[in-house]
């Protein structure tokens, strides 16, 4: 049922009173029309005015990551360095990753590696580890790794040949659905089976991967992200493209489908219903881009549209609708689920889209009142090179203290930052490895940013080369 205005009225003065995370009030003030949060909501024990965070960031002897004073890392895995169980040295370009509870004091970690194309083309492909293959001519996949209490690290492969594993999501039954951002058919780029799906791995019970099968009800599209509404089934998802941009979607189950462990791979590849997002400001008046918005607690409400063909075959699912039937945003990124919502990201914004330019988007969605609301704006940096600048989020997670903590995907210089929730972004981590030249410095993005599940271990990424660590230190709400 269409949204009515309404109701959209009355749900926007409820989204209204919900807390805002914003960018700095300087990065805010680049982006035209962007309206800060009011200074001076972070306070000491005493009600003073404080700086957000954890201090500045302490350059790094060895070169790979700076961290406020206090903090450190640890390398957990490093692409052509450690090695799996089976002998192959850990796969390159990490990606998504979620943390799971297990037995005795472990952690496991479910890796994506974001790797296109055809496995000759990389020299660290996942490994083709019997039984665990979707496509054999495909690079990419996931790997699972186990961080025991003593710190000892054990490496497998929970899929392989699957093709550019970008992002993806945990479930509410703690297994890892992973993406593929990218959608080839059978016959392209030297690949045997379609792409373009979401798969489940089970972090838990190696013999439930066995035989990957796609959930090919999710739709086949350059997906990125997914989370799971743990009380109502739906799945949201997010897909980076362009030309049109992407869309953010909804796939809502069949009737008397119950989830868990497995249930996912029975589906009928028509299973359930899949839409696409379409917004609506508080006049009624249809919103065609998300680039619209340009003020922070902006809020549109939501209506869905069926997707015509979630398979896509002839004609790619963000191209079947007319361009006044659904709501764009451009590089939809990292999601979260969390405060009884998603959060989900939109990378930047130029001249692919029709608003304003920024250099990243949060948004919120809230399904009780099914509004979307903007709860991070990032103006244009204009020096990605200086540092106290941020662009072009990418993977997100909701902070066990409070706010956001934001994995930086832009030019320049890259970080992990968080969002408080009075409003403030500060750094957490900034990467030191410089892949390029001392002349020409580059800096891999980071990626996979979630805490353990007792919240006192940041786990992040360096993609290039693939180095995952984790930050330890003296946690706190950062105000």
């Amino acid at each position: 049922m269409p949204l009515s205005r309404r109701d959209f009225t009355a749900r926007t003065v409820i989204a209204g009173a919900a807390v805002a995370l914003t960018g700095t009030v300087g990065a805010l003030a680049t982006a035209p029309g962007a309206l800060a949060a009011e200074d001076g909501a972070d306070r000491d024990g005493q009600g003073r005015p404080c700086e957000p965070g954890y201090g500045p960031l302490v350059p790094d002897p060895a070169g790979i990551l700076a961290l406020p004073a206090g903090f450190r890392y640890r390398v957990i895995t490093h692409s052509g360095v450690t090695r799996l169980e089976s002998g192959e040295t850990t796969p390159s370009h990490h990606d998504g990753t979620a943390a799971f509870e297990g037995h005795r004091g472990v952690t496991l970690l479910v890796n994506n590696h974001e790797l296109r194309g055809r496995r000759e083309n990389w020299a660290r492909p996942v490994p083709l580890a019997e039984g665990l293959v979707y496509d054999p001519a495909a690079a990419g996949g996931c790997t699972v790794v186990e961080v025991r209490r003593g710190g000892e690290v054990a490496e497998w492969v929970g899929i392989a040949g699957t093709s550019t594993n970008c992002a993806g999501g945990a479930t509410p039954w703690h297994t890892w659905l992973t993406c593929e951002e990218n959608s080839d058919l059978a016959g392209k780029n030297g690949m045997t089976k379609d792409h373009g799906y979401v798969f489940e791995v089970d972090p838990h019970d190696r013999r439930a991967n066995r035989d990957p099968q796609p959930v090919k009800a999710f739709g086949r599209y350059d997906h990125e992200a997914v989370v799971i509404d743990p009380r109502h089934g739906h799945a949201y998802l997010t897909e980076d493209a362009s030309g049109p941009n992407g869309l953010f979607y909804r796939w809502t189950p069949p009737r008397g489908f119950r989830h868990g462990r497995g249930r996912l791979r029975t589906l009928a590849a028509d299973a359930g219903v899949l839409q696409a997002a379409k917004c609506t400001d508080s006049s009624g008046r249809f919103v065609d881009d998300l680039s619209r918005a340009t003020r922070i607690g902006t809020v549109y409400g939501v209506d869905w549209v069926d997707v015509p063909d979630r398979d896509a075959r002839t004609v790619p699912v963000r191209k079947q609708f007319a361009d006044s039937a659904v709501t764009r945003g451009r590089k939809l990124e990292g999601m979260w689920w969390a405060d009884a919502g998603a959060y989900f990201v939109s990378s930047y914004a130029r001249e692919e889209s029709p608003g304003a330019a920024h250099d990243g988007q949060v948004w919120f969605y809230d399904p009780k009142r099914r509004t979307i609301r903007l709860t991070v704006l990032i103006g244009v940096n204009a020096d990605p090179s200086a540092d106290g600048g941020y662009d072009g989020p990418d993977n997100i997670t909701v902070s066990p203290y409070g706010g956001l903590v934001i994995a930086e995907d832009g030019s320049g210089l890259q970080h992990l930052f968080g969002a408080t929730a009075s409003g403030r972004t500060y750094p957490l981590a900034r990467n030191e490895l410089n892949i390029g030249s001392a002349e020409e410095p580059e800096y891999s993005e980071f990626a996979g940013v979630c805490f353990s599940p007792d919240g006192r271990t940041l786990y992040a990424s360096l993609q290039d080369p693939g180095i995952m660590l984790a930050i330890t230190g003296p946690w706190r709400r950062a105000h």
